[in-house]
């Protein structure tokens, strides 16, 4: 579904990626992990259009979206949940999630956004429950329940996830998890930067690990969580004894 070829970016004449090759197929949850600059952000940047790539190339479904405008590769199937969730403050909640769906309304697809929208708040009934209240008064959860919302409003094929679980409880955190593994199972393809290692590897298929712009390893999700180095970088010595203590609960 999803192919990236060599591809390098800048910031000025800093390179935050260097030669970054991978691929999503259709309904995999791929993750993607490293540390802060690392280069995560950008790399979903330079697929949603908004930062351009030097070299290299993306193509989706087969089609080369290299250089495309943010708009159109919505329109091709892909949107993307910002990291720090970016909604509208002022705007209500509804009208954050029409917002979502602007380019379908473009195309009068009125009795479909009306379907979608009773799709969003089964699965998020909180944001039912506050359709009309102000976003920016919502809680850090709800807000992120509401970008996740407005961005499936545009009926993605793709969706790209930027640090769902940043300053959430961790309830919350297995809320939004759950949710996007049940985002899959409803045919939604999902590539997902999170530094929550642990909490992202145990829904996804596969993962890469980034370091200063470049791949440094990819795998099955159960490859990385038992690759020494990941370990001791991201998910700490007490990793497993923390999930089996969960799994127990």
């Amino acid at each position: 579904m999803l192919r990236i070829k060599n591809l390098h970016a800048y910031y000025g004449r800093i390179r935050a990626l260097e030669n970054v090759s991978l691929h999503v197929r259709p309904g995999e949850i791929v993750s993607l992990i490293g540390a802060n600059g690392a280069g995560k952000t950008t790399l979903l940047n330079s697929i949603s259009g908004l930062i351009p790539c030097a070299e290299g190339e993306i193509y989706f479904e087969g089609r080369k979206i290299t250089g495309l405008s943010s708009e159109k590769v919505v329109a091709a199937g892909i949107s993307q949940v910002p990291e720090g969730r970016q909604i509208f403050h002022p705007l209500t909640v509804l009208e954050n999630l029409q917002l979502g769906a602007y380019l379908r309304f473009k195309k009068k697809e009125k009795k479909a956004i009306e379907r979608d929208m009773e799709w969003i708040f089964e699965l998020f009934p909180r944001l039912k429950e506050r359709v009309k209240q102000i976003a920016g008064t919502l809680s850090g959860g709800e807000q992120q329940m509401l970008a996740i919302g407005r961005a499936l409003m545009a009926r993605p094929k793709l969706l790209l996830l930027d640090e769902p679980s940043m300053g959430l409880a961790p309830l919350i955190v297995r809320d939004i998890m759950n949710t996007t593994s049940a985002l899959r199972d409803k045919g939604v393809t999902i590539l997902m930067v999170e530094q929550n290692a642990r909490a992202a590897l145990r829904i996804s298929d596969r993962g890469y690990v980034l370091e200063t712009g470049r791949v440094i390893l990819q795998g099955s999700s159960e490859e990385i969580l038992n690759d020494n180095e990941v370990k001791r970088a991201y998910l700490g010595k007490d990793y497993k004894t923390f999930w089996e203590g969960r799994e127990k609960a």
